[in-house]
């Protein structure tokens, strides 16, 4: 059972779709890391054109829904009501394996530091287990 569905999730970010890229929230532990889950369709705008006869997830909306993830961890918390979590930086990105139709996408993110409104995830993209994406994420958190 999720921890948080898509309009819960929605109550808590300010995403919508078709730019809301995380179906449910797995897991939780607020201000610390969260697990979310993607179910990649064939029918997601942007495989129309990336690429035709050929689908991919883009990379960078993989590593925007592990930072969607880490933006419910975050901004659940009383003190982050109503914010927005903003990248400042993404680093050491690694993709791995290619996402496609089909393939269900368990999104890690944990805060490894958080000072004031800047701090630092680390996240990664798991399917069928296997690593797909792992990246550094570093957000600031404003209006």
């Amino acid at each position: 059972m999720s921890v948080y569905t898509t309009k819960e999730i929605m109550e808590i970010i300010p995403h919508r779709q078709p730019f809301l890229l995380i179906d449910t929230i797995e897991e939780l532990e607020p201000g610390v890391r969260a697990v979310g889950k993607k179910c990649v369709s064939f029918n997601e705008p942007y495989f129309a054109g990336h690429f035709p006869g050929n689908p991919v997830m883009p990379g960078v909306l993989i590593v925007e829904a592990m930072a969607q993830v880490g933006a419910v961890a975050l901004l659940g918390l009383p003190q982050w009501k109503g914010k927005t979590a903003y990248f400042v930086g993404i680093d050491g990105v690694k993709f791995r394996r290619k996402v496609v139709p089909g393939d269900v996408l368990m999104l890690e993110t944990k805060i490894v530091t958080c000072k004031g409104s800047i701090g630092v995830g680390e996240a990664r993209c798991l399917v069928d287990g296997q690593v797909a994406v792992v990246a550094k994420l570093t957000f600031a958190i404003g209006d």
